[in-house]
């Protein structure tokens, strides 16, 4: 009898063993798989996604993120478009132009991460780079899918030189730092928090670099934003919807500890350097993420009177065919209210 009751508890446990096994594995299979691409590789700026990750926060909103690196702030576009990814962070300016040239292809922004581009021309201080006007008699280094040669012709225009004495080279992205520091060109083109500690990684003291940020220089442009394949956020709204509010959560945990939220990203880049991501970090967060519009009007969202602006600039330089407008740019509809946005 004994040999009995025994086995009727063992019986009891290895059903409430098997109800806890189950149940973990519907909620597991409830979570939604989204797959996100990155502009480029996993650094200092990527923080906020991988701090999502580790806190839990997109599993919170029933998502299981996968992040993956890209191939640059404007060819991913395509990919977002594609289907390939649902979801993206790119360029916003970039994605103007797309629009224009694609108007089936109705991909959207749908929370700002750079409200002040770091679209930069960047030199050594030997080459008595100054201002824009310095440039001419110049050789410049330009990737040609770089975000910031994107906005060249633009800010030619704003600062009225003669363009026609720059000579442009098409290098590759790998390249563009070391051909620097090597005296190959004179100055080149990329985002200010990446080119700047490339160039310290070449052996190049940080005060003989000198940073030009288009954005001091007559630009009024945004910069990378996450954006949204149409279809997708069609058919899945609230996954979207959870993925902003998750990934602002994010945002503001690193913005409040960089120091701490550097650890999710060398968790994933183990060939890094540590204090160069961490430094990396801060300079984005300083220049452009937490920026006095952040501050007063929360995390993600733009003012439509600036994006309005900012087509126009485009529109100075790049001739439209379907000029898209700015709320066919941007949605606000999957931001969640301000109050939870705010630092």
């Amino acid at each position: 009898m004994q040999g009995m009751t025994m086995s009727a508890k063992n019986m009891k446990l290895a059903f409430a063993a098997a109800a806890l096994f189950v149940g973990g594995a519907m909620q597991a299979s409830a979570q939604t798989a989204v797959k996100f691409a990155l502009d480029w590789k996993f650094e200092g700026p990527s923080a906020p996604y991988f701090v999502a990750i580790d806190k839990g926060f997109y599993k919170a909103e029933g998502l299981d993120v996968t992040v993956d690196t890209g191939p640059g702030s404007v060819a991913g576009i395509a990919r977002v478009a594609a289907g390939t990814y649902p979801l993206g962070f790119f360029d916003i300016n970039s994605l103007v132009k797309f629009r224009d040239q694609n108007p089936a292809q109705q991909v959207q922004a749908v929370m700002m991460v750079y409200d002040v581009p770091p679209f930069a021309i960047v030199s050594l201080k030997k080459s008595g780079i100054k201002t824009p006007a310095d440039l001419m008699g110049k050789t410049l280094g330009a990737p040609a899918p770089d975000g910031a040669f994107a906005q060249w012709k633009a800010f030619v225009k704003a600062n009225k030189f003669d363009d026609s004495k720059v000579k442009i080279e098409n290098v590759g992205f790998p390249v563009r730092e070391p051909m620097l520091a090597q005296g190959k060109v004179d100055a080149i083109t990329g985002f200010s928090f990446s080119s700047f500690f490339n160039l310290t990684q070449n052996k190049i003291p940080a005060d003989d670099i000198s940073v030009m940020l288009m954005a001091d220089h007559g630009l009024v442009l945004y910069g990378n934003a996450v954006m949204v394949n149409p279809e997708f956020a069609k058919a899945n709204p609230k996954v979207v919807a959870g993925f902003v509010r998750a990934t602002i959560k994010g945002f503001i945990e690193t913005a409040k500890n960089p120091d701490e939220a550097i650890k999710s990203v060398m968790k994933r880049n183990e060939t890094g350097d540590v204090n160069v991501e961490l430094a990396r970090l801060k300079m984005a967060l300083k220049d452009n993420m937490v920026t006095p519009w952040v501050k007063a009007n929360g995390v993600g969202g733009v003012d439509m009177a600036r994006l309005t602006k900012s087509i126009e600039q485009i529109a100075d330089t790049y001739e439209f065919k379907n000029k898209p407008k700015a709320e066919d740019i941007f949605s606000s509809a999957f931001l969640p209210p301000a109050s939870e946005r705010k630092f």
